[in-house]
């Protein structure tokens, strides 16, 4: 695969990626927030959970096939919106790309690196991802280009907050790399010669700034720039979240939700669908593992939209998991982000291959012919594990 960088687990992209980024690119990567109870949370709460295998009477072949906002996708793992990909030159194209050749869906942050247009172009089922920010006017611009790229659905994304130290300290990331920034990150770049050739090659600096956020002629405004026009935004009422959800008409998806009442009010918002999520860990600390929250959420609005989990996963068995407890699909993101640095293109196509093959076997174990047919028994759940959050005792 690719340049022989072929890996077997997500672990050990993670690994490679972090031989391969300077020091300050991979802890952006890692991110996670305060403590990082949540960001361990979100891995460690998978492995309190089992199986309860068959060992006779399996199907010869598994149907890992489903739909996400109406998108067809040959396995249940969608690529989540990521901000500014400058893990390698070619960022959210060579993830859609590679979601492309594996037959699932891309969703790409308005805080990218590359814009829409050039993502949609690589892989058709792109769903553009929005924050609130910013006044109605520039939200429904962002939505028109988004409609005009050909996105096929829109994630609205809740789940991110002010929160921004770290007790292991947080990385050193620039306004823009000019000359003075980049002397001063010259010994931590040079300390990793294969990625500063990656962008050598393309005779090029990785881009900080946001060209979704700019106006028609505009220059993009900077990561930053753009993090501060967020931050002077009033947040959102629900009833900007149905406005949203009317001015952008086709399929959308409502990103963070985590408690019962906020899933109910998403669907009476006209949610498409809904992502239990704790954006990863990167912000509330102390939020619990999406995995623990999804039984309470699922059971309560699952039969009236769709429900998607975001967070900790790292190989097929959890991906079953989540789907066993009401998740439709999953959202990844760490994941293919450390396919990505390791190995461009053909490292995210290798980490949707290792969740393909894990999902797989784990439906082989199971004695279950498909994705659809996984139902809460197939999981052992420890007493107290799942956690009920805005719902009456």
């Amino acid at each position: 695969m690719g340049d022989g960088g072929w890996f077997e687990t997500v672990a050990e992209a993670q690994r490679r990626a972090r031989k391969r980024l300077p020091a300050p690119v991979y802890g952006a990567l890692l991110a996670g927030s305060e403590r990082g109870v949540t960001y361990r949370g979100n891995t460690e709460a998978f492995a309190e959970l089992g199986f309860a295998p068959h060992v006779a009477g399996s199907a010869a072949e598994r149907g890992l096939a489903t739909t996400v906002l109406g998108e067809p996708i040959s396995l249940p793992v969608v690529i989540s919106p990521t901000g500014v990909q400058a893990v390698h030159p070619d960022g959210e194209v060579a993830v859609a790309r590679a979601a492309a050749a594996r037959g699932t869906a891309i969703g790409v942050s308005s805080f990218s690196s590359k814009p829409v247009e050039e993502v949609v172009a690589a892989n058709p089922q792109t769903f553009f991802q929005m924050y609130w920010m910013g006044d109605k006017d520039f939200m429904l611009r962002q939505m028109e280009r988004a409609r005009a790229a050909g996105a096929r659905g829109l994630i609205v994304t809740l789940d991110w907050s002010f929160s921004h130290g770290r007790d292991w300290g947080s990385p050193r990331i620039p306004e823009s790399l000019d000359f003075k920034e980049a002397a001063r990150l010259a010994p931590a770049v040079l300390a990793r010669p294969r990625w500063l050739l990656d962008w050598a090659r393309r005779r090029t600096l990785p881009d900080l700034t946001t060209p979704n956020l700019a106006a028609p002629g505009e220059t993009a405004p900077t990561f930053f720039g753009a993090y501060g026009q967020w931050m002077q935004t009033a947040p959102p009422s629900w009833d900007d979240v149905a406005w949203m959800r009317k001015e952008w008409g086709g399929p959308f998806l409502l990103k963070g939700v985590i408690r019962v009442d906020d899933a109910k009010r998403a669907v009476d918002a006209g949610a498409s669908a809904i992502s239990v999520s704790n954006h990863g860990g990167n912000n509330l600390d102390g939020t619990p593992a999406t995995i623990r929250a999804l039984p309470a959420v699922a059971a309560a609005v699952g039969d009236q939209v769709e429900v998607l989990l975001d967070g900790g996963i790292r190989r097929g068995g959890d991906v079953v998991k989540a789907l066993a407890l009401g998740a439709r699909a999953v959202l990844i993101g760490r994941a293919y982000l450390w396919g990505l640095a390791a190995n461009g293109q053909a490292g995210v196509e290798n980490v949707l291959d290792i969740l393909r093959n894990g999902i797989d076997s784990t439906l082989l174990g199971l004695g279950r012919a498909s994705v659809h047919d996984l139902t809460p028994d197939d999981v052992l759940v420890p007493p107290g594990f799942t956690r009920t959050l805005g719902a009456p005792e």
